[in-house]
């Protein structure tokens, strides 16, 4: 099946009737208790019970990461303001020390004898000196925040991955519902026989009973 008869399958799935389909999922399906597969044969599959709808799983797949990946998202916002409003303190403590450090170059020069200015001036460019580097870290972890947000666009991705194969699979299901479709009910279909001759079984049914069958089957 091509790319181009797969979409068109998927847009023509708005033409069936889902009157099965609904009243498929407003049906309680029973889980079958004590039941346990055979592991040396590949039949019968597991029930279609809520631990075993494919469907189910893969859209609460979808929905979990989504929900995940909208709260690191998140997170990682909270963590990118934060970088970004201690950067704006840094820059207001530079400004001041700035100040401190004009202040103090005036009074080393006028006043060259006394110590603690100098003390001082060399305090005050150090610490400058300090934001600075300050200031670069908190840039680098902005850029690793742009880059993990980046990287987790990748999980959007891969949501519409799934998400497409479950508009596949569903539009699939749709398509073999309607091909097979039959006018008669099937709690009002004549009953097959278990056993016809010619299998590979000696349990098989006589040949009165395959004429009676064909028989009933003629009243139809």
């Amino acid at each position: 099946m091509t790319q181009e008869e797969l979409d068109a399958l998927m847009e023509s799935t708005t033409e069936f009737e889902d009157n099965a389909e609904e009243e498929h999922n407003n049906e309680e399906i029973q889980e079958n208790i004590g039941y346990k597969p055979d592991p040396k044969e590949g039949w019968p599959l597991p029930p279609p019970n809520k631990e075993h709808k494919v469907v189910h799983q893969l859209d609460d797949v979808t929905r979990d990461s989504e929900e995940r990946a909208t709260e690191i998202m998140e997170k990682l916002e909270i963590i990118n303001n934060f970088f970004i409003d201690s950067e704006g303190l840094c820059d207001e403590l530079k400004k001041i020390l700035n100040k401190n450090i004009d202040i103090f170059s005036k009074l080393n020069v006028k006043f060259p004898n006394v110590e603690s200015f100098s003390q001082a001036l060399n305090s005050n460019q150090n610490a400058i000196d300090k934001i600075s580097n300050i200031v670069e870290n908190l840039q680098s972890g902005q850029d690793e925040v742009m880059m993990i947000m980046d990287v987790m666009q990748y999980q959007d991705i891969h949501r519409q991955k799934i998400e497409r194969v479950i508009n596949v699979m569903r539009s699939l299901s749709r398509y073999m519902n309607s091909l097979f479709e039959g006018k008669i009910d099937d709690q009002k279909r004549v009953s097959s026989a278990v056993h016809i001759q010619g299998d590979s079984t000696t349990d098989v049914v006589s040949n009165d009973d395959i004429e009676a069958l064909i028989a009933t089957l003629g009243k139809k």
